[in-house]
Order: C-alpha cells, then sequence, then structure tokens
C-alpha cells in the first residue's frame, strides 16, 4: 500500500511540514524556475519557499516559453539571483537606486542545472544580476557544500529577502526546512550521521 502524503507539502502525511510553514508577505517577488530534476527531490526546498512566501510563483521545465510574461510583471524590475563577474551586490531596498520593487528570478537546481536554464532562456541570461554576501554557511547539515557559500535555494531566498527587506525579517521561512533535515537524521540514526556526516554539520 502506498504511504498517505500531504497533497500540499507532498511529504508523508505523518511527517506533513504544513504546520510549520508560514503565511509571510513581501514587497519583493520571488519567481522560482525549478530544474525538473529536483521536483522528486527529497529536499525540495523551493516549494517549501513558495508555499511559505504570498508573494511568490514556482515553474518547473528547461525551455519557459512564459518567460517574456513572466518577466515583465507590471511594477517591478526583474533580475537574476546569480553570482558571475557582472552581479552586484544585494543591498536594503532603502539604498537602491530604483524605487520599484524587485521581481527576484531564483534559478533551482544543481549548479550544472543551473547554467542550463540561463544557456536554454537567453532572457534569463541577460537579465541583471545579484548576489549575495560571501561566507554564507548552510544550515544542511547532510551535505558539504560543493564550493564555499554554497546554499540552498530557500536559503538563499531568506537570505536575500532579509537584505532586501531590511529590517524585516524571514528566517521563520527555514522552520520546515529544519524541521524536514531533523526528520532525515532521525530517520538515519544518531551514528549513522555522526560517522557519515558530522564534518558537513560543523
Amino acid at each position: 500500500m502506498p504511504r498517505l502524503q500531504c497533497p500540499r507539502c507532498t511529504r508523508p502525511s505523518n511527517r506533513c511540514l504544513c504546520a510549520l510553514i508560514p503565511h509571510l508577505p513581501s514587497r519583493t517577488r520571488v519567481l522560482i524556475l525549478q530544474h525538473p530534476s529536483e521536483v522528486q527531490h527529497a529536499l525540495n526546498t523551493a516549494r517549501l519557499a513558495v508555499l511559505g512566501l504570498t508573494n511568490a510563483e514556482l515553474w518547473v521545465g528547461e525551455v519557459f516559453d512564459a518567460l517574456p510574461a513572466l518577466l515583465k510583471q507590471p511594477g517591478y524590475r526583474a533580475c537574476l539571483l546569480f553570482p558571475g563577474e557582472q552581479a552586484e551586490a544585494l543591498l536594503p531596498f532603502a539604498e537602491q537606486s530604483h524605487d520599484i520593487p524587485l521581481l527576484l528570478v531564483v534559478p533551482d537546481g544543481t549548479w550544472r542545472k543551473a547554467r542550463k536554464l540561463l544557456h536554454l532562456n537567453p532572457l534569463l541570461a541577460a537579465l541583471p544580476r545579484v548576489m549575495l554576501p560571501p561566507g554564507l554557511q548552510s544550515r544542511y547539515r547532510l551535505r558539504k557544500a560543493p564550493m564555499p557559500g554554497a546554499i540552498s535555494t530557500i536559503e538563499a531566498i531568506v537570505s536575500a529577502l532579509n537584505i532586501i527587506e531590511a529590517p524585516s525579517c524571514f528566517d521563520t521561512l527555514l522552520a520546515p526546512f529544519e524541521a524536514l533535515i531533523e526528520g532525515q537524521i532521525q530517520a538515519m540514526g544518531e551514528h549513522t550521521f555522526q560517522r557519515n556526516h558530522a564534518d558537513a554539520a560543523g
């Protein structure tokens, strides 16, 4: 018999995360473009982010035919959250040179898959880029970051919103993410976690 699944957070019903998912408004609009390989990932943090933000949406695919319309939403100026030589550091809204709220476009996937999304969608690659400050540490204690400063999608969104919309704080968006990690650690057992993942948790 298949396990019952929560239709909202997609977790097994006995491990539903919905009670921990907040309902946070934001001036910034968040558009997550998710590579299809992430949809069935055990830690689908992009979905958790969209569920917890009232001004966010998630699209899944490799080539996004609707991208021109998605990037021209009235009242917003689009930028891509992705590092690179041309990327500028995120600033609080009060310090930005524009008075138009951001449409923050966030690719969701491995670094290789995210770069593929940019390659397949020239409009995406052509957007002004913004990046997070260096030295951020991921709370995902079950894997080592592939490079310094690499964090999960939901952590990147929280970090970005905390900067853009300061002094507002979006840390409660991480509550279901942290519960998901704790559940995985409990399922594997403390001994296995310490043996295989203690370095990642440090």
